[in-house]
Order: structure tokens, then sequence, then C-alpha cells
């Protein structure tokens, strides 16, 4: 018994775990719509332009595994292709799903909508070749082995795929098995790497981890775990890797900020005779201006599925296999040498200002246990740097792609992938106007997140990077914030936060009285008021450019 081209689509991605489909309808994806709508496992969720879906859909991949978006042709998913960037910068696997001109319209090369004006039905595949790990561009004939190839992509190397899918090719028939994918290492590299690693390991006097996102990437953290239990190394974290550890965790130090703060962490991996790296990204802002004193492939560097260790290349050597085999035969530290120390703390309140470094001590506070954290780029990261965290506290950002209003569609991805968790953004109000909107799908959907919205006059990021601060591109329009999210619903509690004592009493609200609704909060702080790490590291990064 066969089964649809999209139906085929919708049920292999609900089978990783992609029960929630983002985008919006356009007359040549209707029939990929229609098979997400017929299968009882999955739901469509329609945004209000395909930029913010493809937000949406990499904020879900984060928490649930996978992604998937869904436009029309030319217009739609070029709308969508600087999110898929993002997804690709960062290995999210997201399927970008284009649904496209029946085939006969192609093979004449007919000028239909939403065309150039000298059609180039394949311009748009080529556009996002560059931004995806595979594409594929579907036909009657190629249909089902296409699909299985993108999904196998997606699940090795964890980035986002795109597919083609002509409108008439969506109803053709096909066989409904598959194979299950399996992904194993290559065990003669394996136990070259791991034979390598272990001669550097067990004659240092001082190994030091150094830990980031590509753990949580290739899901590695419980291997991760076992490792850091089995050798009591002192180990710190880079920024987009945040949540791995906690402040309660063993011989942690906190968070990697170079030599600008916490001289705990620069001083464990710059002075250590054996830095490991386990699944780092070493860009400019993640390491604070590339602060490393040496290459981490002179030493061993852990990656999701290739390790290289003393500039040797490992291919085919799974993160999870690595740390696994380490953890059982490398020396273990007989001392606990770090104690966790790099937070907020002791800032007494103001009754006459917000500021910044309140509101994030706050924060330690009010985040709880399992909730989701979407943090937008810029200061906020950098902010996010010194925050103490609880357990179970998953923490997303968009560090290295760094696209202004990316987080407040995330947010919705968030909140829909995980129901059962609180989702809490905190955005800059530049980067909040680019994608408010998406606060309506939101309540839409009767999801309840909390919303901080900083509003500090303008780009800040951007004053501080300018030569001149008050540069007229750097305005932004004045919103009234708090009345915005009565434009989309009423289940909803917004207020205008504008000291310390004030931020306080809204917090305690939050959590007892309002916490049935949405709440969407305006910070009110001075334009320049920054955690002391944003101005020196903003500072750094404006000469390097």
């Amino acid at each position: 018994m066969g089964i649809s081209v999209s139906d085929y689509l919708i049920s292999r991605l609900q089978k990783l775990g992609v029960s929630e489909f983002f985008g919006l309808p356009g007359d040549y994806n209707f029939n990929i719509l229609k098979s997400v709508e017929n299968n009882p496992e999955t739901n469509w969720i329609g945004c209000t332009n395909e930029l913010n879906a493809g937000y949406a859909a990499d904020g879900y991949a984060r928490i649930k595994g996978y992604g998937a978006l869904i436009t029309t042709y030319g217009v739609g998913e070029l709308s969508a292709i600087n999110a898929i960037a993002g997804s690709m910068s960062e290995f999210v696997p997201v399927m970008k799903i284009t649904g496209i001109p029946a085939t006969k319209n192609i093979e004449e090369n007919r000028l239909i909508h939403h065309n150039l004006n000298t059609p180039d039905y394949h311009a748009f595949i080529k556009a996002y070749s560059n931004v995806v790990e595979a594409a594929a561009f579907l036909t009657k004939y190629n249909a089902k082995e296409e699909i299985d190839r993108l999904i196998n992509v997606m699940v090795k190397e964890k980035k986002p795929v795109y597919l083609a899918l002509p409108v008439d090719v969506c109803n053709e028939i096909i066989e409904e098995d598959y194979e299950n994918i399996i992904i194993e290492s290559n065990k003669d590299s394996l136990n070259q790497a791991v034979l390598r690693a272990l001669e550097i390991i067990n004659t240092a006097q001082n190994p030091s981890v150094l830990a980031d996102v590509m753990i949580k990437r290739f899901n590695a953290k419980e291997e991760f775990y076992k490792f850091l239990e089995n050798t009591n190394y002192p180990v710190s974290t880079l920024l987009m890797g945040k949540d791995l550890l906690n402040f309660e965790s063993p011989n942690y130090s906190g968070t990697y900020v170079g030599a600008f703060d916490n001289p705990m962490a620069y001083k464990s991996i710059n002075n250590s005779d054996c830095p490991i790296f386990i699944g780092t990204v070493i860009s400019d802002i993640n390491t604070q201006g590339f602060s490393l004193k040496f290459n981490p492939d002179d030493y061993i560097n852990i990656q999701g599925n290739y390790t290289v260790i003393k500039n040797t290349m490992y291919k085919d050597v799974l993160m999870k296999d690595m740390l696994n085999e380490l953890g059982k035969s490398a020396k273990k530290l007989d001392r606990n040498c770090v104690k966790y120390d790099y937070y907020y703390h002791d800032i007494a309140p103001d009754d006459k200002k917000l500021h910044c470094d309140y509101f994030y001590q706050k924060m330690q506070d009010f985040l709880r246990e399992g909730d989701n954290l979407i943090c937008e780029t810029g200061l906020i990261n950098l902010a996010l740097a010194k925050l103490r965290l609880k357990k179970n506290i998953s923490v997303n950002n968009q560090i290295l792609w760094g696209s202004i209003g990316w987080a407040t569609g995330a947010a919705l991805g968030s909140a829909l992938a995980d129901k059962n968790a609180r989702t809490v953004l905190i955005t800059g109000e530049g980067s909040h106007q680019l994608s408010a909107q998406e606060v309506s799908t939101m309540m839409r959907n009767n999801l309840k997140p909390v919303i901080f919205v900083i509003n500090n006059d303008g780009y800040t990021i951007e004053r501080i990077l300018s030569d001149n601060p008050m540069d007229e591109f750097n305005n932004i329009a004045k919103w009234n914030y708090t009345k915005l999210p009565y434009i989309f619903g009423s289940n909803v509690y917004s207020a205008s936060v504008k000291s310390d004592i004030e931020l306080d009493k809204v917090l305690d609200k939050i959590n007892t009285e309002q916490k049935d609704k949405l709440c969407y909060i305006e910070l009110c702080t001075d334009m320049f008021d920054m955690p002391e790490l944003a101005k020196k590291a903003s500072e750094k990064l404006k000469l390097k450019n």
C-alpha cells in the first residue's frame, strides 16, 4: 500500500518529533499544508511572515531536536532565507520545504506568478544551496529517495536542508517503508583518537575543559556529565553553551569571557597544559575577541562527529563515543580545585531608576528549574555571561549569526516545542520591533511566555560601536509597548518598569496573580546602562572592526 509524497514527507518529520509546522500558506503549498492538517499527530502554525516563521522553526528545533518551515515559491522562501542561514550557522536542523509550481510549468518554462521576468525555476534552490547542508528538487521519479536523503543529512549533520516540492508531485504515490537511520563512529578512527588523546591527558599536570553548545546539538550532554564525573577536571563554558552547567556543578568556574572578567575561568583554560575543548564554537563574540592563547587544534578538540588532536583530524568519530571512551581511562584528579563565584549579587535596589545589573540579579531568582530562556542577540548575551542558573534551565541565543529579531520568533517556537515549560524571552526594543507581531501568534495559540522588552531608546549595541553614538541611524520609533499586546488579545498582563523597586513588585505579580497570562513587561533603562562586560567587549570589537 502506498502513500502520497507530501503525506510521506510530513510523516517522516513527525517521526523525528516534529509535531508543529511553521510557515505561511500560498497556492503552491496548499497540498503540503493539507498533509499537515490531515495528519492527526501534526499541527499547522500560521505565522505573520516567513522570516518570523523561520525563526520559530529554529527556536522549536533547539528545544525539540528538529524543526520544519513551509512557504510558497519565490516570494515566501526568499523572505525566510535569513532564518535558515542562521540555522546553518549554528547547527540547528530545520527542513525548509517550498511548494513550487507544477512540473509542466517548470518543463515549459512558463512565466507564472512569483517568478523572475525571465523564469529560472532553479534560481532559488541555487540560493538556498549556499545556506543549507543539502538541497533537493523533487520529481515523481526521485521524491522518496530525496526525502530520505535529506532527513539522513539532518539527523547526521544537525544542519538545515532545503526541499522544493512541485504541487503535482505532492500527490504521487510512493512506498511508505524506510530504513532506520543508524549513526556510528568509525571504530578504527575512534580507537586512534582515544589512544592519542589519552597519551596527552594522562601525562598532563593540569587538564582543563572548555565546553560549548555543540554538546547540546549532538545530544551528548549525558556523556559529557559522565566524563566530568569520571575525571573531576575543572570546567568552564562559552556563551553559546551557557546552560550546560549550573552553579552547583562540581569544579565549575563559570562562563569564559576572556581576560575581561572571571579570571578563574580564563586562567584555568589558558594556563592548562592539556586544554580539552568539547563542542566549542571559536568565534569572535563567543570567545570575547579570540582571547584564547592557543589554537584548540593544537591540543584536544572534540566536535560532534569528528575530533582534532595535535592538528590531526579523526573523521567519523562521534562526540558521544569519544567522551565515553575517554571517561573510562583518563586519569582522575583527586582535588576539587574550582569554586563557582561569577554571578550577580549584593546589588541594592534603586527607587528612582531601573538598572540592568539589578534586573539580571533578579533573574537569577526569578528563573525556575525547567524554564526555557530565549535571549536576543547583542548586549543581552554579554549580560547573560554572569547569570547564575538553576538546574535544567535551557538557555538559547544566536551569538554567531546574530540576526536581530530572532529571539521573539524563536520564543514562539520554544513555547510550542515544550508546552509544559515556561518560556522567558529577554529582548531589546530595537530587535523586538522587527518581529513583535509574532506575539499575536503566541496569543492565538494560547501560549503564555514571559516577555521582557528592554527599552533603552534605540540600537544601543550599534551606538557603542559607532563613531558617534547619537547618529540618527541608531534611533528607532518610540512605541507604547504596554499597549501593544492588547492589539492581539486580552489574556495578557503588561507593565512598564522604571525603577528597581517597581521591578520587584512586577516579578512578584508574574509569579502569583498573573501566572496564567502572557506577561509582557517593558523595562525602561538609561540609554547607556549596560553590564561592564558589554562595555569592555564592545570596545574591543569596535577596534577590531
